[in-house]
């Protein structure tokens, strides 16, 4: 047989290992990391391991007499440009902006309190995105329906809610046949079932790629005990405990698809005093708030240091501090932690992950274990 006939089974099989490949990498979960220029501050993207990350939220762009506003421009614009240089190292790699976060959600209820300003509001985000060439919106509303931090709020935000990614996914989809590109709808949502009972997530999600639960700060609404912020199971005796599990399987009874949901990961710490030692001060009486403090400071700095012991609650999956002495507990998110998340996942055939936030592990140690986990 001669060489030309073995060329196209050859060149089949190059093509058939290609496309495996390709398919391979679009099937991995998503890994989501929130990088954050709310402070002003210029990007350094050295600094960003653009592998490790198949899309960056870039947080956050503000809400400004009905629309989409760079707080920051002069260094947002700047941010999107190194941002999406990312791309010559991670092709794949989308970036996307986050409108709101907990600061910049006061507005989001008047701009879509009419058909014409939730248009107005959405293509002001299209705007964006197409002027500083980027793949997409998030909405970080914190909350609809609800106060917040001292947010203008109204019921119609249930349904302006709705009507917001309705009018995203249509320009951004009519934006994509000009540019013959994807481009992304996506939410940041909080993990109560307040959060559902003021939205119509169950509707929403028709316009949505990713749903960002924001399966930390669980202990925000604890007033009388120190428990963990960003746990993934809850007690069996106490069921009263917020977790990423309980949340999950919330969205998933009100017909909210899993593979549409992206778990949330603290990257960061959070810390209180307490008035007892009992327990290493879990689920103890807080007395005040203390630094937590990100990740690569809490392993390099504090874990089994300076009085400091580290616990594993093997109920709830998830690590915490104590300093005896000080009575000082700290709850956080570590590798044995992520990679149980990492486990959860998988079996339960979710999207992918989330962190907050990119600068809070500068060291990168839970961010590889997501690569590892995911298989990046």
């Amino acid at each position: 047989m001669s060489y030309h006939r073995f060329l196209p089974i050859v060149l089949g099989m190059i093509l058939l290992l290609v496309s495996s490949h390709s398919s391979a990498q679009k099937n991995k979960p998503v890994i989501i990391g929130y990088v954050g220029g709310f402070r002003g501050n210029i990007l350094e993207p050295s600094s960003i391991d653009a592998k490790g990350l198949s899309h960056i939220n870039y947080a956050f762009v503000d809400v400004k007499d009905n629309r989409a506003w760079l707080h920051n421009e002069k260094t947002d614009t700047v941010n999107f440009r190194k941002l999406n240089e990312l791309k010559s190292i991670n092709p794949d790699l989308k970036i996307i902006i986050s409108i709101g976060g907990w600061t910049w959600s006061k507005n989001f209820s008047d701009a879509v309190l009419t058909d014409t300003s939730t248009q107005n509001f959405a293509q002001s985000a299209v705007d964006i995105v197409s002027k500083y060439d980027l793949d997409g919106v998030d909405i970080d509303w914190e909350y609809p329906g609800m106060i917040g931090d001292s947010n203008v709020y109204r019921p119609q935000d249930r349904t302006g809610y709705t009507d917001l990614f309705k009018n995203l996914r249509e320009k951004l989809d009519a934006l994509g046949k000009q540019t013959n590109k994807k481009y992304f709808v996506t939410t940041a949502i909080g993990g109560s079932l307040e959060f559902l009972q003021h939205t119509q997530l169950e509707v929403a999600q028709q316009y949505l790629d990713y749903i960002n639960l924001m399966a930390y700060d669980f202990n925000e609404g604890y007033d009388n005990m120190a428990g963990h912020h960003t746990n993934l199971f809850s007690p069996p005796n106490m069921p009263y405990i917020s977790s990423a599990d309980v949340a999950v399987q919330n969205l998933k009874k009100i017909g909210v698809k899993l593979s549409k949901v992206v778990m949330g990961m603290g990257f960061y710490g959070k810390g209180e005093i307490v008035e007892s030692s009992e327990n290493n001060g879990l689920y103890q009486i807080p007395v005040k708030d203390v630094r937590g403090g990100g990740y690569t400071y809490l392993k390099d700095s504090v874990v089994n240091k300076n009085g400091f012991i580290r616990y594993w609650d093997d109920v709830s999956k998830a690590p915490y501090l104590f300093n005896a002495e000080k009575k000082i507990f700290i709850t956080y998110d570590d590798e044995e932690s992520i990679k149980a998340k990492c486990d959860y996942i998988k079996k339960h055939k979710l999207a992918g992950a989330m962190f907050w936030e990119y600068s809070s592990d500068k060291k990168l140690y839970l961010l590889k274990v997501l690569n590892k986990e995911f298989g990046y």
